[in-house]
């Protein structure tokens, strides 16, 4: 018996650039076997790296129940597009180019912000802006929280990105999901993957990650601060009127942001004017959950084992994780500067909701509140600046791309 015998897998080698010959010298058998099976022999450690990856995601949103509809989606995409020679991704075959439909999808629904639009007129519909309108002091709180996005910027620049690759880094700071789409294909960025999948996984991980954060920041004194809410009733002409100014006054300071700013404001709109409720609900559900699930297997069509396992993904998932991390702390630390002046002093932990993930973020900061005092409803407060924290992080992404873009 020669070598070739008794290892079969080395006919394979020898002839597999000749598919004639590979068929006729194999022993009897094995070709049907090679035939069905061949593809195995493609297979790279990096795409098992890849299957991990993904399996971690899918057990964060089944067990961990984070982010379900974006990690579920995203999590099985990474295995599909990490099996050799997928069709679910454009391939170059004997026959010439075939086009997979997640690369369609990206080429038609992310490439041109398409879907990210879309989603943004669902949370625009589910958005109340009512605790805004009521104290519109907190959106001060919003706007701080976005410190993180600049700090990141300057600091992905200093390590060797790319000015508009560091730019698009910043945005994972959001935790805003569009809105880091929006601006990573805008600047046509190198890392679309890892900025995606970064900012949708930091998204999940609120819980995880601002409360050793926000208690760094504290002291248990100011934690235990009590802020009294009085219900204000908020007119409808306000609440009717809120989103078109805001699209106004968006469009004259940041024109740039305004497609989002627009989309997540029409929204909103359909919710406020009551005369749209089987729309505005569509918006909310059915289009809302619709699109994100699309989404979250099309970005995966990034997560190719090739472009995502490298050196500069680790830094990007560290750059994103500083700027989440500044968001944060810029948010809280504001709110004791503030404190400075006021007689009646707020709870900085509501400073840490004015991030874009909502209603994540004023779930964690009520629940860090009723933790330390079983009767402190943070709350109302919380989701104030919490929605405040979704006009601003879209506002600081169109001042980036007038920045840089």
């Amino acid at each position: 018996m020669n070598d070739l015998e008794k290892h079969p897998c080395l006919w394979y080698d020898k002839f597999k650039d000749n598919g004639e010959m590979f068929h006729n010298c194999l022993p009897k058998g094995l070709g049907l076997v090679f035939e069905l099976f061949g593809n195995v022999l493609n297979l790279e450690w990096k795409m098992v790296v890849m299957w991990v990856i993904g399996a971690v995601l899918i057990y964060l949103a089944i067990k961990r129940e984070m982010e379900p509809t974006l990690l579920l989606p995203i999590g099985f995409g990474s295995i599909l597009v990490n099996l050799p020679f997928s069709g679910a991704i454009t391939q170059m075959y004997d026959s010439g180019v075939e086009e997979g439909i997640l690369d369609v999808l990206f080429g038609t629904g992310i490439a041109n912000e398409l879907f990210p639009l879309l989603l943004f007129i669902g949370i625009g519909a589910m958005i109340d802006f009512g605790p805004l309108l009521a104290n519109p002091k907190l959106m001060f709180f919003g706007a701080a929280a976005q410190f993180g996005i600049f700090f990141a910027f300057s600091l992905a620049a200093f390590v060797g990105f790319d000015i508009k690759d560091a730019a698009s880094i910043a945005i994972i700071g959001a935790a805003d999901g569009p809105t880091s789409i929006f601006v990573a294909n805008y600047l046509k960025s190198n890392y679309i993957g890892p900025i995606i999948v970064c900012a949708y996984s930091y998204m999940a991980l609120v819980p995880i990650i601002q409360p050793p954060f926000i208690k760094m920041c504290t002291t248990r004194k100011e934690r235990l601060i009590r802020m009294s809410y009085k219900a204000k009733e908020v007119s409808r002409l306000t609440r009717i009127l809120f989103p078109i100014v805001i699209t106004i006054i968006t469009g004259l300071v940041s024109p740039r942001s305004i497609s989002l700013i627009g989309f997540l404001m029409f929204g909103n709109l359909l919710r406020e004017c009551l005369v749209l409720d089987s729309l505005s609900n569509s918006a909310q559900k059915v289009l809302a959950n619709l699109i994100t699930l699309i989404l979250g297997i099309t970005i995966a069509s990034r997560m190719r084992a090739d472009e995502f396992l490298a050196k500069e993904t680790l830094i990007i998932l560290c750059l994103g994780l500083v700027a989440f991390i500044f968001d944060t702390i810029g948010g809280v630390l504001f709110a004791k500067f503030i404190n400075l002046f006021l007689k009646q002093k707020i709870n900085p932990m509501i400073g840490a909701a004015g991030i874009s993930a909502f209603p994540m973020s004023a779930r964690v900061v009520h629940k860090l509140g009723l933790e330390e005092d079983n009767q402190n409803f943070l709350l109302m407060h919380s989701t104030g600046v919490n929605v405040s924290g979704q006009i601003a992080s879209v506002i600081a992404g169109g001042l980036i791309l007038n920045l840089v873009g």
